[in-house]
């Protein structure tokens, strides 16, 4: 059985075609042009699911993660910031079952992630499972008794508009002190270049600056770790998972700032398992791939 996982962004849309084993044997990626509005991002997304199409004429089914808030009965995207334009109300499920003739099943892109982790990632053969994303923004996703846990409402795992510090920095959601001002790619640049005066264009800048002893940037660094020491405790009281997962672009330079958490977490006295992820930008389709295969199995079962 083959199955396409999709993972829409707000720069790309990534593809992949996987069997049932999670075994990739196709890769597509496009931009996502999202400034364009959902028209644009529709049509992009049907070029590129037709590309991969075109080599694997026997998928059975499409699995969608996307920024938002998903309700994953419907397919509909029930909530969407401006990332992109005009998604919100947006059903997927109904426009590319419609397009494609195939089933469709679309989550939040976190939840796609994390399910690509628990699958074929960090968190293979756990059943109690959360996840951390430090990218542009925070993103947070519970997997609780081998099932993801999407909330009442869709947004379960919003952990990036949590409070983290109470009347801290104001956040584009209205509320002051959210992880997502202090744990995000986008906010230790800006705590780095408030603290040094200097304009970092990037975290990687931060971390050379930080690895070439600039006193100012480890003083950023040091509480950049504990912060997300303290939000890992609170996962770890919270939902007591058997694992925390951090994934998301900060990942990939976590050779130089995971000793500081490290460090953070033992004056916390906190004995948790914390695991980066190992999937990397492609946790999202593998996870997406994972969720339509997943239902076609119950379908057949």
């Amino acid at each position: 059985m083959k199955v396409i996982g999709i993972d829409i962004g707000g720069t790309s849309i990534k593809g992949i075609v996987v069997d049932r084993s999670g075994k990739p044997l196709a890769h597509g990626k496009i931009e996502t042009d999202a400034r364009e509005g959902k028209d644009r991002i529709l049509a992009n997304l049907l070029s590129l699911l037709d590309g991969l199409l075109a080599k694997h004429t026997d998928v059975r089914g499409i699995g969608i993660g996307t920024a938002g808030r998903v309700n994953v009965r419907s397919g509909e995207v029930v909530y969407a910031t401006d990332n992109l334009p005009g998604w919100q109300g947006t059903n997927m499920k109904a426009y590319l079952e419609h397009a494609r003739n195939l089933p469709v099943f679309v989550d939040n892109d976190v939840n796609a992630a994390l399910a690509g982790e628990a699958w074929l990632g960090a968190g293979k053969g756990l059943d109690d499972v959360s996840m951390l994303t430090l990218g542009t923004g925070v993103g947070g996703a519970n997997m609780i008794g081998g099932e993801l846990y999407r909330g009442a409402h869709w947004n379960g795992g919003e952990f990036g508009h949590t409070v983290l510090v109470p009347g801290g920095r104001p956040c584009n959601c209205g509320v002051r002190g959210c992880m997502e001002q202090y744990l995000s790619g986008t906010a230790l640049v800006r705590l780095a270049s408030e603290a040094t005066g200097r304009s970092y264009a990037s975290g990687m800048e931060v971390l050379d600056d930080f690895v070439k002893g600039v006193p100012q940037v480890a003083d950023v660094m040091r509480r950049f770790a504990e912060h997300m020491a303290i939000a890992v405790n609170h996962l770890h009281l919270g939902l007591n998972p058997q694992a925390v997962i951090l994934g998301g672009g900060l990942i990939d330079s976590k050779r130089i700032w995971w000793p500081l958490l490290s460090d953070a977490m033992a004056d916390l006295k906190l004995n948790a398992d914390v695991r980066p992820a190992l999937l990397g930008n492609e946790a999202g389709a593998i996870g997406a791939a994972g969720l339509i295969l997943n239902q076609l199995q119950q379908n057949d079962g």
